[in-house]
């Protein structure tokens, strides 16, 4: 897999900006001016990828929503990058009949059905624009891509393929079939643009079992219609891929549900929990004005991209947080330093005459100057990197000291390798000091999930009680509650690995008083590489070992030609590569955990998906809507 995902949906994106033909690497000539039109949709999939820039240097001058006022340009070309639902066709009809520009390339994020083909060539008709219409393509392109190695289904509407929708007790047959087709047809997406038919594992009687079904069959029946399938000729075999296929594991988001509620340590999970994440763009309320006086200080709100081009980010999205705010400190120290350098050797340059000492030095700093200035960009590209991470890190460190996470993070970690505590979970709730109420509620329903036999009713109704004096909402409780006594009946407890923190005494070189980050009283923990539940079973699968708890997992090879009901794989050999898939929604703190076993085996690539990303008060909000049921 020499490209990854995200490199081929870049590519797929340039390719339709161009009009739909590879873009020439070399030449000088001047992109064609044309304007960009797309949904909500179209714009979650191309902001993480392409930057305004880039848009500009694909010759995009204008990047418009379609449902917004868009005044006619009659002399140029629009491309059209849109769902094919029933109120963008209407619109792209109106804008037919309106006469808005000079040619319309209708590409649809993912395939149009044939009717509502129909309607769009009729109303070409009657606004006389056939000849306007000059392409229409489906990019299969209905999913967002993060990272190298991370892809989600959605970011608008998510609340309709949410946990909360797939597991809602009240739910029909028919909401739930349209709920699988929604991700299927996302995930026969990503694997058109991958270019690759996987081998599909998942566990029996659960939404990721029905995922596999529909997606073999969607996958089986491409394949068979050889005139049209998209997994043929160009796409496929043209040297993408080693000879090997990927493993596609499917796994319920219900095999875990103590992670997505767990505190984390390290630094993109902790900003996704506790700052407003989304879709690679961090945004922070900065206070600003005076400190003195009554009134109270205005609240901006400032917004971040961290991105592939961030070195410093790429390198420590998966840190733990002290090493990031002391890596944070050495870089703004050896900036500041250059910035010195460049100071100094003006000063020199101003006293030619005076010093007989400084004509000599002169020949070589003229050289140092040169060098010094023509550094300067990278310099302010730096001073700008440093300064984000600087206020993202301060942003994140201010809730870790107020809400005492650090404190809860060690706690659960030993909670879910089931070591000693050493303090009372009463106490953790009853703490008035300690975090707000939903890291409390959170706590307790890790205890919950963990625990190997649920808490006595006497005990129970203890701890109800602190929860409640404490302000906590409950209704989460009676979900993991049902939750808990039917998986019993299914299945044994999950085991989370034998985790743990090591304290390493209190940050040593961040406390010098030069820093940025005063510390002070935050415990600097190491993590052990331990795996969680979905890494777990992903190891087994791939590297086909035998265990009771993937043992029965239920193998589908697209490529059979008759779908054959077994659960034996039919290839012994380890795969190379394989994609994790939750139906129900994930989170970073999986993800981190899969980069960092594969970062510990050699040669091997996972990539992980997940229906919605949510951090910790997304998920308890939809579990307290299903225990309010």
């Amino acid at each position: 897999m020499a490209a990854s995902v995200r490199e081929k949906q870049t590519a797929a994106l340039k390719r339709m900006l161009n009009f739909n033909v590879p873009p020439l690497k070399n030449t000088t000539a001047e992109p064609v001016w044309k304007v960009l039109i797309y949904d909500r949709f179209g714009q979650d999939i191309i902001s993480p990828l392409l930057t305004v820039k880039e848009l500009r240097d694909m010759g995009i001058t204008l990047h418009l929503l379609l449902h917004s006022d868009r005044d006619p340009i009659p002399d140029v070309p629009a491309i059209y990058f849109v769902m094919p639902t029933e109120e963008n066709i209407d619109r792209i009809c109106q804008d037919l009949r309106n006469q808005l520009y000079e040619s319309y390339y209708l590409n649809f994020i993912s395939a149009i059905s044939r009717s509502k083909l129909e309607d769009i060539a009729s109303a070409a008709l009657g606004a006389n624009a056939v000849n306007q219409v000059t392409k229409v393509f489906d990019q299969y392109l209905n999913f967002i891509t993060l990272e190298d190695d991370m892809f989600v289904l959605c970011n608008q509407n998510t609340e309709l393929i949410s946990y909360h929708a797939i597991n809602k007790p009240d739910i029909m047959d028919t909401d739930m079939e349209a709920i699988m087709d929604t991700i299927v047809d996302s995930l026969f997406c990503f694997f058109v643009t991958l270019g690759a038919v996987p081998i599909i594992r998942c566990p029996r009687g659960n939404a990721a079992e029905m995922v596999a079904m529909k997606l073999d069959k969607k996958l089986r029946e491409n394949l068979r219609d050889a005139r049209n399938s998209l997994f043929t000729g160009d796409t496929v075999g043209a040297g993408q891929f080693s000879f090997q296929r990927p493993l596609f594991v499917l796994v319920d988001r219900n095999v875990d549900l103590a992670t997505p509620l767990h505190h984390t340590w390290t630094y993109q999970a902790l900003i996704h929990d506790v700052l407003d994440f989304h879709l690679n763009r961090v945004t922070i309320e900065e206070s600003v004005g005076p400190e003195a006086g009554a009134r109270p200080k205005k609240k901006n709100k400032k917004s971040y991209d961290l991105t592939a081009a961030d070195k410093f980010w790429q390198k420590h999205k998966g840190s733990p947080f002290p090493e990031v705010a002391e890596s944070v400190q050495q870089e703004l120290d050896t900036y500041r330093a250059q910035e010195d350098e460049v100071k100094r050797l003006k000063s020199i340059m101003g006293l030619e005459g005076e010093d007989e000492g400084a004509i000599s030095m002169l020949s070589d700093n003229t050289a140092k100057l040169t060098s010094a200035v023509s550094s300067l960009p990278e310099l302010l590209e730096k001073k700008r990197l440093i300064d984000l991470h600087t206020n993202v890190a301060t942003a994140v460190l201010d809730h870790i000291k107020t809400r005492k996470l650090d404190v809860y993070f060690e706690y659960e970690e030993k909670l879910m390798s089931k070591s000693t505590l050493d303090k009372s979970l009463l106490d953790m709730i009853s703490d008035p000091d300690a975090g707000t109420p939903e890291d409390k509620m959170r706590l307790f329903l890790i205890y919950y999930i963990t625990s190997q036999q649920p808490p006595s009713e006497m005990d129970l109704e203890q701890y109800k009680k602190a929860l409640m004096d404490a302000g906590c909402d409950l209704c989460p409780l009676n979900y993991i509650k049902q939750w808990k006594a039917f998986t019993k009946m299914a299945a044994t407890p999950t085991n989370y690995g034998n985790s743990g923190v090591k304290p390493m005494g209190l940050f040593s070189m961040v406390m010098n008083t030069g820093s940025q980050f005063v510390m002070e009283g935050v415990k600097n923990l190491v993590l052990k590489q331990h795996n969680l539940p979905v890494t777990r079973i992903l190891d087994n699968l791939m590297d086909m070992k035998s265990n009771p708890e993937t043992d029965d997992y239920r193998y589908f090879d697209p490529k059979m030609l008759r779908g054959s009901e077994s659960s034996i794989p039919r290839n012994k050999n380890p795969f190379q590569e394989a994609i994790v898939f939750v139906v129900g929604g994930g989170n970073y703190i999986e993800y981190q955990n899969l980069v960092d076993y594969t970062k510990a085996k050699q040669g091997k690539r996972v990539l992980y998906g997940c229906s919605e990303l949510f951090n910790a008060a997304q998920f308890m909000k939809q579990l307290s809507q299903l225990g309010q049921k």
